[in-house]
């Protein structure tokens, strides 16, 4: 069985992609079946000087994607 989600991502017509309907627990069950991983950077700076650097990587899973996902790599 299919979910609405799923065919989002198979059909790239955008017309079809406007009128697919996903309920926000749909997205976030898909989310925590696949995982979703977030990088990001931050640096401030005052006149050309690097002052402060931030790096941010999120990792959003379900413990079961996460232990199989541990158990392939392993």
């Amino acid at each position: 069985m299919s979910s609405p989600f799923d065919q989002v991502l198979i059909q790239s017509d955008v017309e079809q992609l406007e009128q697919a309907d996903l309920s926000l627990l749909e997205t976030l069950d898909h989310v925590l079946n696949r995982g979703l991983v977030i990088a990001g950077e931050i640096t401030i700076s005052v006149a050309d000087i690097d002052l402060i650097f931030l790096g941010l990587n999120v990792l959003l899973s379900s413990v079961e994607t996460a232990n199989e996902v541990i158990k392939k790599r392993g």
